[in-house]
C-alpha cells in the first residue's frame, strides 16, 4: 500500500510542475461544479414541479438527493484519488458530470430527474478532493509550502458559484427552460477535461488494481455511513414534525459504523484519525458551524424577499450579490494571510456583525440597507473556506489528503442540511418578518458561540504557518 501511495504522490510526465494559471484554472473550474449545481436548482424547482405535477416535498428530493450523495461521495472519491491518482479520478468525475447533463435533458419523470441529480452528486464530488490531492502532490514534489494563493482561487471559485447559482439558474430557466440547468454541465465538463489534459501533470503509472480497490475501499463503512446520514437527514428535514424514533436509529448506525471503522485498517471514515488528530476534527466541526450561517442566507434570504418584501426572483437574487462580492474579497484576503487563527476569528466576528444587523431589517427596509446587512454574511463564507483548506492541507496526513478534503465537504453538507431544517421551523408555510427575525436570532447565537470558541481554541497555531 505504501508503494501505491508513494507512486501517486510522484506525478510524472506532462507540463512542468507549477501553480500557474494553466495548472490552477482547470482545478478551479471543476471545483465550481458541485456548489453551482447545489444552488442553481433553487430557482427551477417551481417549473419542475409544474411540469411533473409534483409537490414541494417531492421536488425537495432534487436538493436533498444531491447533498446526501455528495456527503457520501466526497470522502469516497477522495480515497480513490489517494489510491489511483487524482488526475484519473478527476477525469472520470467529469465524464459522470457530462453524462448527468445529458440525462437531465431527457429525464421523463421526476424520479428519473432525482436519479440524474444523484449521478451529478457523484460526479461533482470528485473534483475538489482530487484538486487538493494534486496541490499536495505538486507541493511535496517542489518542496514548497502550501500554495495559499492557488487554493484561494479554488475557494473563490466555489464561493462565487455558490452565491451566483440562484441568479444563473433563474436566468437559464427563464431563457431556455429548466432543462438547461442540467445541459450546461455538458460543455462545462468537456472544457474542464480538455484543460486538465493540457495543464495538469499525469499521475504515476497505475499501481492499484481491482484487488486493491476491494481491499482498500470500505464498502461496509460506506453503507453504514449512508444509513446513519440518511436517517439523520430524514429527522432534520422534518424537524417541525419530528419523528423521534429516527434519532436512536441514526445513533445505532453511527455506533455500528464507529465499531466497524475501529476494526478496519483503512476505514471509510477514519475514526482513529479523528480521535487522535483533534485539530483536524475541530477544523471539520468549525467549518460546519461557520457555513451554517451562509447556507441559511442562500436558501432563506431569497424566500423572505419574495414572500414578505414581494421582490421578484431575479431581483431577490441580485440582492445577494453584495454577499457574494464580500465573500470573494475575503477569500482573496485569506489566501494572502500567513496564519490560520486570524481568518477564523475574522470569519466569526464578521458573521456576528451580519447576523445582528439582520435582526433590525424588515420587509419595508430600503433595499440598499438590506444589501449592506447581508453583505457581512459573506465574510465567514470567504475567510473560513480558504482558511479551512490551508488547515486541512497542514493537519491531515499526506497519504490521506484526498479523503480528508472530501470529509471537509461532508461536514459542510451537514451544515447545509441543518440550515434547511431550521428554515422549515422558523418560516413554516411562508417566510415573514417574524420568521426572518427568529432566524437572525438563532444565527446570532450560533456565531457568538463560535467566536468565543475560536478565541479559546488552542489547536489553532499562533503566527505564520507553512
Amino acid at each position: 500500500m505504501a508503494d501505491v501511495e508513494s507512486a501517486v504522490m510522484r506525478p510524472t510526465g506532462g507540463p512542468k510542475a507549477h501553480f500557474g494559471p494553466t495548472f490552477v484554472i482547470p482545478l478551479a473550474l471543476g471545483s465550481t461544479l458541485n456548489p453551482i449545481n447545489s444552488t442553481m436548482i433553487s430557482t427551477a424547482l417551481a417549473p419542475i414541479a409544474l411540469d411533473f405535477h409534483a409537490t414541494v416535498a417531492q421536488t425537495g428530493w432534487l436538493v436533498a438527493g444531491l447533498y446526501l450523495m455528495s456527503a457520501i461521495a466526497q470522502p469516497t472519491m477522495g480515497r480513490l484519488a489517494d489510491l489511483f491518482g487524482p488526475r484519473r479520478v478527476y477525469l472520470v468525475s467529469l465524464a459522470l458530470v457530462a453524462l448527468a447533463g445529458l440525462g437531465g435533458a431527457f429525464a421523463p419523470s421526476l424520479g428519473a430527474l432525482v436519479a440524474v441529480r444523484i449521478l451529478l452528486g457523484v460526479g461533482t464530488s470528485g473534483a475538489y478532493p482530487s484538486a487538493m490531492r494534486i496541490f499536495r502532490s505538486q507541493s511535496d514534489r517542489l518542496g514548497t509550502p502550501p500554495p495559499r494563493t492557488a487554493m484561494g482561487v479554488l475557494s473563490l471559485a466555489g464561493i462565487a458559484t455558490t452565491a451566483l447559482g440562484p441568479v444563473l439558474g433563474g436566468l437559464l430557466t427563464g431563457l431556455f427552460g429548466w432543462h438547461s440547468i442540467f445541459t450546461v454541465n455538458l460543455p462545462l465538463a468537456l472544457i474542464t477535461a480538455v484543460l486538465v489534459l493540457m495543464g495538469v501533470p499525469k499521475d504515476a503509472p497505475r499501481a492499484a488494481g481491482l484487488e486493491v480497490l476491494v481491499k482498500e475501499i470500505d464498502f461496509g463503512g460506506i453503507v453504514l455511513f449512508a444509513a446513519a446520514l440518511l436517517t439523520l437527514m430524514f429527522f432534520l428535514m422534518n424537524i417541525d414534525r419530528p419523528n423521534w424514533w429516527l434519532l436512536p436509529v441514526s445513533g445505532a448506525f453511527w455506533t455500528v459504523m464507529t465499531w466497524h471503522a475501529l476494526r478496519r485498517r483503512q476505514p471509510f471514515i477514519d475514526v482513529r484519525m479523528l480521535v487522535h488528530n483533534i485539530p483536524l476534527t475541530i477544523t471539520y466541526l468549525r467549518i460546519s458551524m461557520i457555513l451554517f450561517v451562509p447556507y441559511c442566507m442562500i436558501y432563506g434570504f431569497a424566500q423572505w424577499l419574495e414572500s414578505a418584501a414581494h421582490y421578484s426572483a431575479s431581483a431577490a437574487g441580485l440582492v445577494t450579490l453584495p454577499m457574494s462580492a464580500m465573500a470573494g474579497l475575503c477569500s482573496l484576503l485569506a489566501a494572502r494571510t500567513k496564519g490560520l487563527r486570524a481568518p477564523f476569528i475574522i470569519a466569526a466576528a464578521g458573521g456576528l456583525i451580519g447576523c445582528i444587523s439582520l435582526m433590525f431589517v424588515h420587509s419595508a427596509t430600503p433595499i440598499w440597507l438590506i444589501g449592506l446587512a447581508v453583505m457581512f454574511v459573506g465574510i465567514p463564507m470567504g475567510m473560513a473556506s480558504t482558511g479551512t483548506q490551508a488547515a486541512i492541507f497542514l493537519q491531515a496526513p499526506a497519504s490521506e489528503i484526498g479523503m480528508a478534503a472530501g470529509l471537509q465537504r461532508t461536514f459542510t453538507y451537514v451544515g447545509a442540511i441543518a440550515a434547511a431544517s431550521l428554515l422549515g421551523v422558523v418560516f413554516g408555510h411562508r417566510a415573514t418578518d417574524h420568521g426572518f427575525h427568529n432566524l437572525a436570532i438563532v444565527m446570532t447565537v450560533m456565531t457568538a458561540l463560535l467566536l468565543v470558541f475560536t478565541l479559546l481554541d488552542r489547536t489553532l497555531p499562533r503566527g505564520a504557518v507553512g
